[in-house]
């Protein structure tokens, strides 16, 4: 059904929650005319700042990534975790513009965070080259005033031993023309005792200036704060009834970690507010989808202060009077035969370049050259997808002929360098080609010699890999019907919490992006091989 030919007779009327399943934090929200747009961030991989489209804020179809290109981003070396933080999209005279944050580490209180701007007259680009901003924090914002200024904010850090590494929320002002800061920075806001002040966005409404701020770090502690002002540098007050969003103290809710929001005003004046969520395993347990994004109906009367409903998430809002309009639904299966990855698609530290990818040498097939072992942070080779749902699969059809055990291809569960399950082929000492299967726990590799399967010669091989629940299981089919191995391997591995890692108090290791599952190809010698994927199917139960 076309997108132009939809029927729209009918009024959406509940927008169900999360709206964006798996991977899809901190979103930024944008309403231009009748399309609505969610950024989220990407972290290590690319596309950069993912992209997703509406029309009536309940139905929401995939646009990729914004940032395809080393052009706008190199993510080589980037650390698990590190690279695209919280980007922010507005528009303004015209042009969308994009800030992002690409955070190069998070250790001894040191993040080394660099700020960049793009703009374009569509929201599907030609995108310009990146202005470097400032690098004294991250989670940067726009701010387009009535008076025609625009002003940047974000979090300040503070390196300091003994200090608050969350420094406020600072502000300094950008001249569109010039495409650089001018001016002095100041802070605009030191936020309230919850502390972990970050995620600023801010809005002109009923003659104040609404500043909306994420605190209580990023898991269970999260809120979204809203302090006001009449001068645009302050001083802001506090609502004094509390955080407009968290789940704090709640953990019978369904949606976990409500905070880091951004507004968006709708055409008959109603208010929503995007923001992000957990969905744990078991009660304050593991979030193997990651953080995900909802949406809440935001009450604002005239002159008081924006409301919540309950101040908790709610697992299904009413959603605004506008006609529905749904999208095309995704197929299951992706036969590529496009010369481009589609939109669910995503790269580990590197974009999908003709020099690792190829769609063209063999029509119907994706071919993955192989790249660095599953530590390596320059050229990896991994294509992967969200795990969007708690029951899910990923099947493929791969040819490929090692030639020796320097070179794997297969399918794999995957976190991050130090976090993943991997079945794959390779060649044996004797010779024989063989699916193997591998796992790592926070580095800690577990091998299965005893699940070795010979394939007998067979050329085309079905891999399959599945989440159920905390359970994720491998299939292979030779040719005669699936064989699941006979193991069940631990999902919760593949989970924000279980990644994170502190050391006498010091963050050794994050966890922000969520499970995914993929196509795998490794090089380790550096001998040219490559595998070839016939299709690939993801389906959720």
């Amino acid at each position: 059904m076309s997108t132009d030919t939809a029927e729209v007779a009918t009024a959406a009327r509940s927008i169900r929650n999360p709206v964006l399943a798996g991977f899809h934090p901190d979103p930024s929200i944008l309403r231009v005319g009748d399309d609505y747009y969610l950024a989220t961030s990407t972290f290590e991989w690319y596309p950069g700042v993912r992209l997703h489209h509406s029309r009536d804020l309940v139905h929401w179809r995939p646009l990729g990534g914004i940032i395809t290109d080393r052009r706008l981003l190199d993510l080589r070396g980037c650390g698990d975790s590190n690279g695209v933080w919280a980007p922010d999209l507005t528009y303004h005279d015209g042009q969308f513009h994009l800030v992002y944050s690409d955070v190069a580490s998070f250790a001894s209180g040191y993040w080394d965070p660099q700020n960049f701007l793009i703009t374009a007259p569509d929201i599907t680009g030609p995108w310009s080259d990146p202005v470097k901003l400032h690098g004294r924090g991250f989670d940067a914002a726009l701010f387009h005033d009535d008076d025609g200024t625009t002003w940047l904010l974000a979090m300040s850090a503070d390196w300091r031993p003994g200090r608050d590494r969350f420094g406020g929320i600072e502000i300094q002002q950008y001249d569109r023309a010039a495409r650089r800061l001018v001016g002095r920075p100041r802070i605009l806001f030191t936020g309230t005792p919850v502390g972990v002040t970050e995620g600023p966005h801010l809005y002109r409404h009923d003659g104040w200036y609404w500043l909306i701020t994420a605190e209580g770090g990023t898991s269970w502690e999260h809120q979204v704060t809203v302090a006001r002002s009449r001068e645009l540098l302050g001083p802001y007050e506090v609502d004094p009834d509390g955080p407009l969003l968290t789940s704090v103290g709640r953990p019978d809710l369904r949606l976990q970690k409500a905070g880091h929001g951004s507004l968006v005003r709708t055409p008959d004046g109603g208010w929503y507010l995007a923001h992000l969520v957990g969905r744990p395993y078991s009660p304050l347990g593991s979030c193997v989808l990651g953080r995900e994004t909802a949406i809440q109906r935001v009450e604002w009367p005239a002159g008081g202060w924006p409301r919540i409903p309950g101040g908790v998430p709610a697992d299904e809002v009413d959603a605004p009077d506008l006609p529905a309009h749904p999208w095309p639904a995704e197929p299951d299966t992706d036969d590529f035969d496009t010369d481009e990855l589609g939109p669910a698609w995503s790269t580990l530290r590197r974009p999908a370049a003709p020099d690792w990818i190829d769609l063209r040498a063999r029509p119907s097939h994706l071919r993955v050259h192989g790249g660095q072992s599953p530590v390596g942070r320059q050229a990896p080779s991994l294509v992967a997808r969200r795990v969007g749902a708690t029951r899910c699969a990923l099947e493929t059809v791969v040819e490929f002929d090692p030639v020796d055990h320097r070179q794997l291809a297969g399918i794999t569960a995957y976190y991050n360098t130090l976090n993943w399950h991997h079945l794959y082929l390779t060649r044996a000492d004797d010779g024989r080609t063989v699916l193997e299967l591998l796992s790592s726990d926070n580095g800690r590799r577990t091998a299965h010699p005893e699940l070795t399967v010979n394939t007998g010669g067979v050329t085309r091989v079905g891999l399959r890999a599945e989440f159920d629940g905390p359970v994720v299981r491998f299939g292979y089919d030779l040719g005669a019907g699936w064989q699941q191995l006979p193991v069940e391997l631990d999902a919760t591995i593949l989970s924000d919490e279980h990644a994170a890692l502190i050391i006498d108090g010091e963050p050794a290791a994050w966890g922000f992006t969520g499970a995914f599952l993929g196509l795998w190809v490794q090089d380790l010698g550096g001998d040219g091989g490559y595998a070839d994927f016939d299709r690939a199917t993801y389906r959720e139960h």
